[in-house]
């Protein structure tokens, strides 16, 4: 299966979390309001920027299964990114908006309290959710898409996050019906801090940043592959689901093409063994230096 048809494949994955949110924000808000609950209001909203973010996600896995063209050399694989860009902003947008209602109804406290249904409607979004999260996170292991497992992760946390509104619900039909109102504001601010870990993650992306750990471990397997006397440098960056990374190796200089060129395949089959959806461009530098290459004169 190759990348494109792992894009197409993980388009899936986000209809089916666009029809889980549509569905559980229509009946929380619905609920929410007959219900008088804050929480399960807020939780409503959540949904709402979760349809949207999986909207951006849908779009952005369409538009990167665009081939590359005169203007694009690599691809559009970093659409997704952009996409997933767009919809942190709407995110925090929601977050402040239900973090501003939580705390007007802190100072402008409503008679009514919860009541007690709306608790089970949390607690059954909450089912719903983890279900949604177990298939996605399934879908993204056997496609390896790092973008349904991020969705995957924002199913779970939505889980997480209607199980504690259920129990804010509870608090409050049971004597504290501050606990509903801060329950509200918990989940804004879980909103936001989930809208600011999408935005700190596309930004590394799109500014080529490239994890430190991924560098030290691919380094271990190029400078293990015989011939390698050593690594000069390392340069890598995500478009997307695909890596591409540039290597310069030292090699000794009385190799001929053939030599250094199986070199090269064998440091491109080590990388693409543990990264399949890798492009790796090896440049090779003869090495003077070293004392492989002095045995040789």
């Amino acid at each position: 299966m190759d990348m494109y048809t792992n894009l197409r494949k993980g388009e899936k994955g986000a209809w089916i979390s666009i029809g889980a949110y549509v569905f559980l924000s229509a009946i929380k808000l619905f609920f929410g309001f007959s219900g008088s609950s804050e929480a399960l209001k807020a939780d409503g909203l959540n949904n709402l920027t979760d349809i949207l973010a999986s909207i951006a996600v849908l779009v952005g896995l369409r538009i990167s299964q665009k081939p590359p063209d005169e203007n694009h050399h690599y691809g559009h694989l970093r659409a997704e990114t952009i996409a997933s860009l767009l919809a942190s902003f709407i995110m925090a947008a929601v977050g402040l908006q239900v973090l501003a209602n939580a705390i007007r109804s802190i100072f402008e406290p409503v008679a009514e309290t919860p009541s007690l249904f709306t608790a089970w409607i949390a607690l059954f979004s909450a089912i719903v959710m983890y279900v949604v999260y177990r298939y996605n996170l399934k879908l993204s292991q056997e496609i390896k898409s790092s973008a349904v497992r991020a969705a995957a992760y924002d199913n779970r946390s939505d889980a997480l996050v209607s199980i504690g509104a259920g129990i804010g619900i509870m608090g409050a039909v049971f004597g504290a019906p501050i606990l509903d109102v801060l329950t509200a504001f918990i989940i804004g601010l879980i909103i936001i801090k989930t809208a600011l870990d999408i935005f700190k993650e596309s930004v590394m992306t799109l500014t080529d940043g490239f994890d430190e750990d991924e560098v030290e471990t691919l380094s271990v397997l190029v400078r293990r592959v015989p011939g390698v006397i050593s690594l000069r440098d390392f340069k890598g960056r995500n478009h997307g689901n695909v890596m591409f990374i540039d290597l310069t190796v030292s090699v000794a200089p009385k190799l001929n093409v053939i030599e250094s060129h199986w070199i090269t395949e064998e440091i491109e089959r080590k990388i693409q063994k543990v990264k399949p959806h890798c492009v790796i461009l090896v440049h090779i530098e003869p090495d003077f230096s070293s004392p492989i290459s002095r045995q040789d004169d």
